[in-house]
C-alpha cells in the first residue's frame, strides 16, 4: 500500500491530527503566550465557521491551529495538500517541479510554487555543530551552476561563462553542508572550512591553490590532482563530495532546469536535506516527510520575502 493512501494525505481531520502529534506530541501549546495548561480543543463546525483544528487558549483568550508559527500559517490551501507537497518533495531524489505539483494538488502553479519554497526552508537545518569530529574525514569541493544575474549567457567564443558558485563539506559517511558564494577565492573558502570542520579532522580537496595550507589547521590535507587525471590515490580522493554535486545537477538541469541566483540558497537547501537523511544513514521517505514537517516549527515565509536571501 502507498505511503500516500494514508489518511493525513486525504482527510483534513487526520492531517491536522498527524501534524499536532508531529509537533506536539500529545502536549499542545499556544503559540501566542506559551501556555500549556488551560488549552481546549473546539469542535469543528461548518456551518458556524469553526475551524478544523482549532484549540483555545484559557490564558490569553487568543484561538489558534497547530500551523500556526510555521511556515503552514496563513495558508490558504488545505492542509491535507500541503502534507502531500512534503512527502512528494521528500521522496523524489532529484526533486519534484513546481508545474508538477500544480497538476498533483490542482492548485495553481503560483501557489505550488510558493508552497515548494515554504517547504524548502522547513527543510533548513541550520546545523553549526563541527563536521569530521574524532579524526574524521571532510571532502571538500566547489561546482558551478546556472548563471550570475544581468551576466550574458555566452561570450562571443561561445564558451559558458559567469556562472553561480556552490561550495559544499561533506563528511565522509555523514552529511554535507552547501553554500552559494561568491566566487573561489581563498579568504572566503578556507574561513567556511574552519567554521563547519573540527580541528581534528582530515580535510580531502583538489589541487585548487584557494586549498593551499589548510594543512596547518587541521590533522591532515590530502590532493588530488584532477588537472592530471589522478582521481583516487588511495583514501585520498573527492568522490564523495562530487557524488553529492552529480545529484544535485541532475536535479537542478533535469528537474528544474532553471533556478535564479536569489533562490539558490533555498535549492541548496533541498539538496543538503536529501542527502543527509539518505537511506545510507537511515532514513526513508516516512522519517524525511516527518523530519521536514517538525522544521516548519518556528519559521515564516511570506511570498514578498521569499525572493530575500534570508
Amino acid at each position: 500500500m502507498s505511503v500516500l493512501s494514508q489518511p493525513q494525505f486525504h482527510d483534513e481531520e487526520a492531517a491536522f491530527a498527524w501534524l499536532e502529534k508531529t509537533l506536539w506530541n500529545g502536549a499542545p501549546v499556544c503559540p501566542h503566550c506559551g501556555g500549556l495548561d488551560r488549552l481546549t480543543k473546539v469542535k469543528a463546525n461548518p456551518a458556524a465557521r469553526v475551524r478544523i483544528g482549532l484549540w483555545r487558549c484559557g490564558d490569553c483568550k487568543k484561538q489558534f491551529t497547530v500551523k500556526v508559527g510555521t511556515v503552514f500559517e496563513h495558508a490558504r490551501m488545505p492542509l491535507h495538500k500541503m502534507l502531500q507537497a512534503v512527502h512528494l518533495m521528500c521522496s523524489s531524489k532529484k526533486g519534484i517541479s513546481a508545474h508538477q505539483l500544480h497538476r498533483i494538488l490542482e492548485v495553481q502553479y503560483k501557489t505550488a510554487w510558493f508552497l515548494a519554497h515554504r517547504i524548502r526552508e522547513a527543510m533548513r537545518s541550520g546545523e553549526l555543530a563541527p563536521m569530521g569530529g574524532g579524526g574524521g574525514v571532510v571532502e571538500v569541493d566547489e561546482t558551478f551552476i546556472g548563471r550570475l544575474e544581468g551576466q550574458p549567457k555566452k561570450r562571443r567564443s561561445g564558451t559558458t561563462t559567469f556562472k553561480n558558485t556552490v561550495f559544499a563539506l561533506v563528511e565522509r559517511g555523514g552529511s554535507t553542508r552547501m553554500f552559494h558564494v561568491e566566487g573561489t577565492t581563498k579568504n572566503e573558502l578556507q574561513a567556511i572550512i574552519r567554521a563547519n570542520v573540527d580541528r581534528e579532522a582530515t580535510i580531502m580537496s583538489d589541487e585548487g591553490r584557494w586549498y593551499l595550507g589548510l594543512d596547518k589547521d587541521f590533522a591532515g590535507h590530502g590532493v588530488v590532482n584532477h588537472s592530471r587525471k589522478e582521481y583516487a590515490r588511495g583514501p585520498i580522493s573527492t568522490n564523495t563530495v562530487e557524488g553529492s554535486f552529480s545529484i544535485f545537477k541532475r536535479g537542478m538541469k533535469g528537474v528544474y532546469q532553471h533556478c535564479a541566483e536569489k533562490h539558490l540558497h533555498r535549492y541548496l537547501a533541498e539538496f543538503e536535506f536529501r542527502y543527509n537523511t539518505r537511506t545510507a544513514v537511515g532514513g526513508n521517505d516516512v522519517t524525511r516527510t516527518e523530519r521536514a514537517a517538525v522544521g516548519i516549527k518556528g519559521k515564516r515565509l511570506t511570498y514578498r520575502r521569499t525572493g530575500e536571501n534570508a
